[in-house]
């Protein structure tokens, strides 16, 4: 299993880590929005930031939380709408060995 990427914060900060954490949980809680939903947002939103592992991650997660491959590239198709491109090609990177 990898390093937690948060470590530095988890060793530097336990309180703060903390309190992120259970922000974590609190967002992505299984009420209103299905998850798989609210993991695609997530992703679309990393693809918007430039954050590869985050889009790789996230959509690992959507697909193990019901998304399908459909799902995920149409969650691209809109993040590329209201982002622009540079987001497609964090997708592209993000996405290459999970698709």
């Amino acid at each position: 299993m990898s390093e937690n990427p948060l470590q530095v914060i988890i060793d530097s900060d336990a309180d703060f880590f903390q309190l992120l954490e259970e922000t974590r949980v609190t967002s992505f809680e299984e009420d209103g929005i299905p998850l798989k939903y609210k993991l695609l947002m997530a992703m679309a939103l990393d693809a918007s930031k430039g954050a590869v592992n985050g889009v790789t991650s996230l959509a690992i997660q959507a697909m193990e939380a019901g998304a399908t491959k459909e799902e995920v590239m149409q969650a691209i198709k809109v993040t590329h709408y209201i982002c622009g491109v540079g987001s497609v090609y964090t997708a592209a990177a993000a996405l290459k060995d999970v698709l």
